[in-house]
């Protein structure tokens, strides 16, 4: 059975099912560990607002959760095919869409340890964390939309390169947009 593909799509090496079942079982478990993770992790958080993100965290954990386990069927049914090429472009559409969910819930999410955009500023002044998370929400649904219609329109090795770009924007923007605001709010106060 062919076990990993090239940026092609082409098989370049090959193995046996047991190799399968020991990636599917791997996958699985971190499906679960996800879910699970996500959904309790509101338990340890520091953050006053650890309760109020139960639910959100708990519908993130179960769409990545279903995420990887799609991922995981793709990957047998690619594999059991022989002669059939392993296109990254939908792997790549398929994360652009889970970018799109993502960024659905993104300006929801309360300031906490474990979920979005945890950076220092936005974990110490909740208008920065709003207003970053309002910004990477939209970003990261149209992006998300994007990346999905692009990967599956061009060509394999563009639909990478594509990929990685906007996968970089959509997370250099708001980071940059989050110092700016954590700066202009600095040089208020030092007034």
């Amino acid at each position: 059975m062919a076990m990993h593909f090239d940026l092609k799509g082409n098989p370049d090496r090959y193995g046996n099912k047991s190799e399968l079942l020991i990636m599917a079982a791997a996958l699985s478990a971190m499906s679960i560990l996800i879910y699970f993770g996500l959904s309790n992790i509101y338990k340890i958080d520091p953050k006053k607002y650890a309760a109020d993100n139960k639910d959100r965290l708990h519908r993130m954990g179960f769409a990545i959760a279903i995420f990887i386990v799609a991922l995981t069927c793709f990957i047998i049914y690619s594999t059991s095919k022989g002669n059939m090429r392993m296109s990254m472009r939908y792997i790549f559409a398929g994360i652009g869409l889970l970018l799109c969910l993502m960024g659905n819930y993104m300006h929801t999410i309360k300031p906490n340890y474990f979920a979005g955009l945890r950076l220092p500023w936005t974990l110490n002044n909740e208008d920065n964390w709003r207003k970053t998370h309002l910004l990477a929400g939209k970003l990261w649904f149209i992006g998300g939309l994007v990346i999905a219609i692009l990967c599956l329109l061009v060509p394999g090795t563009a639909a990478i390169v594509l990929f990685f770009i906007a996968t970089i924007v959509l997370i250099l923007v708001p980071v940059v947009y989050s110092y700016r605001l954590y700066k202009k709010n600095d040089q208020a106060k030092s007034l």
